[in-house]
């Protein structure tokens, strides 16, 4: 019997990109439902309260991105072997990626408890907002095992065509945060008011369910892979070549999450309003940017597939039509916060004028340019999807190190803009690197290279070792 054909290698592009984009935005919303709900609630305490939130965020986000990173060595084995029709060692790869994120999670996690008072003493906290943000972001690091496991389990499930089911359970555990924010934050009956640290005793919880659902499901082998006892004892072997495998995304997300907790430190000198507006709107942008990152999700699958099966100006429609699909949605996002941008606030931070005002501020200045964020989320999709990682990564340091930081330092203290010149660098930045991605887009390299050339190479070197051990030389 002939296989099925393959849709996203044939028929309308644009039907193609929804069909893909679409579940990948509802996951990333849901994902990001802990953060907006931990804000709706958190601010209910004050902007104090929210800037100890935003302190913690980016410490995390560096500690997320590792984990992230890491797990696509996993995925990326994983749809080899799904591929191969290989059951067996799905499981087996599938069992030693969740060993090797949760060795790393448990000594990132006990590394971040310990050095946190020290972290925001270099960070230089203010005295009101350094009880809030220590109880937080140990908490975080508390939770960091259960993150990572649950990373593992989407990029298990989407390995397999099973995207769907990740989004079930995060959204259960989504609502089950919102009801246990505002218990753990403000108290009830015989439960004590946690405060800020309540919003994040309640993220580790739920998230811990979720991790759990995944194990339980991996274990009984219930969607397409079984995960069998032997399977979680380490392979040493496999989990080195593994963990060199997904080391390069993991510099490339490390690499932004640095460059925004050193943005944090220049936005703190400008004292506790200016965090607080930050905190709010850096939600907000996090917010937007889901349909980006889903959008280039999308593109970089569907060029991924139509480069292995030589498409190679089919590949050259997807990205344009993504690039024009990005610019066009988040500038109508951009058009929307730019309008109204105090409303936007005032539901985060409903009682707090200065912030509202202060974040209001910092959202009129970034929201015009979210189109070219949208445009260099797309273009990139297609060289990473090319096999042009190295490329992908340093866009990512142009943009973060050699643009926005030097740009908002400069702009900030020594110029009459103050912390606004902080806001600024953000949508001059997004301007430039979008430019610059359209130049290396529209210089072609990109369709010379094939992923599967490079990925399957060393892919097959690992699942080699994996099977048969090292050979003796």
């Amino acid at each position: 019997m002939a296989p099925p054909k393959n849709k996203l290698l044939e028929g309308p592009i644009l039907r193609s990109l929804l069909a893909l984009a679409i579940p990948i935005v509802a996951a990333n919303v849901l994902q990001s439902g802990y953060q907006i709900i931990d804000a709706f609630w958190v601010g209910r305490l004050g902007g104090t309260a929210i800037a100890a939130v935003s302190l913690s965020f980016p410490v995390m986000f560096l500690t997320f991105a590792i984990g992230a990173g890491l797990s696509m060595a996993g995925s990326t084995l994983i749809a080899q072997y799904v591929g191969a029709r290989n059951d067996r060692m799905v499981g087996h790869v599938a069992g030693q990626t969740i060993v090797m994120v949760v060795l790393i999670s448990l000594v990132l996690g006990t590394i971040g408890y310990i050095t946190a008072p020290a972290l925001l003493q270099l960070i230089g906290v203010t005295p009101e907002v350094h009880d809030g943000a220590l109880g937080f972001m140990r908490v975080s690091f508390v939770g960091l095992v259960f993150n990572f496991t649950f990373f593992v389990f989407q990029a298990i499930m989407r390995s397999l065509g099973r995207a769907t089911l990740p989004v079930w359970i995060v959204g259960g555990t989504v609502l089950l945060n919102f009801g246990l924010d505002p218990l753990l934050i403000f108290g009830w009956g015989p439960v004590p008011a946690y405060g800020v640290m309540g919003a994040a005793i309640a993220t580790l919880v739920t998230q811990a369910i979720a991790a759990i659902i995944g194990m339980v499901i991996l274990r009984r082998g219930l969607h397409g892979v079984h995960v069998r006892r032997a399977d979680l004892i380490p392979d040493f072997a496999y989990v080195k070549r593994a963990f060199f495998l997904g080391f390069p995304a993991s510099i490339e997300m490390s690499a932004r999450a640095a460059a925004l907790m050193l943005m944090t430190f220049l936005i703190t000198s400008f004292g506790t309003l200016t965090l607080a507006a930050y905190g709010v709107g850096s939600n907000i942008v996090g917010v937007v940017i889901i349909p980006a990152m889903g959008l280039s999700m999308a593109i970089s699958a569907l060029v991924g597939q139509n480069i292995g099966a030589g498409n190679i100006e089919r590949a050259a429609r997807i990205g344009r039509l993504g690039g024009l699909l990005g610019f066009a949605s988040l500038s109508l996002l951009g058009l929307i916060v730019f309008l109204f941008p105090a409303t936007i606030v005032a539901f985060f931070v409903p009682g707090d004028p200065a912030v509202i005002a202060a974040g209001a501020d910092y959202l009129r200045i970034v929201s015009p340019a979210w189109g070219f964020l949208g445009l260099q989320f797309a273009l990139t999709g297609v060289l990473r999807a090319s096999g042009n990682m190295v490329m992908t990564m340093m866009l990512t340091l142009v943009s973060q190190w050699v643009l926005q930081f030097p740009l908002a330092y400069v702009l900030s203290k020594h110029t009459a803009l103050g912390a606004q010149g902080i806001w600024w660098a953000f949508p001059v930045t997004n301007v430039l690197i979008a430019l610059i991605t359209i130049g290396v887009y529209a210089k072609g390299d990109w369709k010379k290279k094939r992923l599967l050339d490079e990925e399957e190479v060393l892919a097959g070197k690992v699942t080699d070792e994996v099977l048969t051990g090292e050979r003796p030389r």
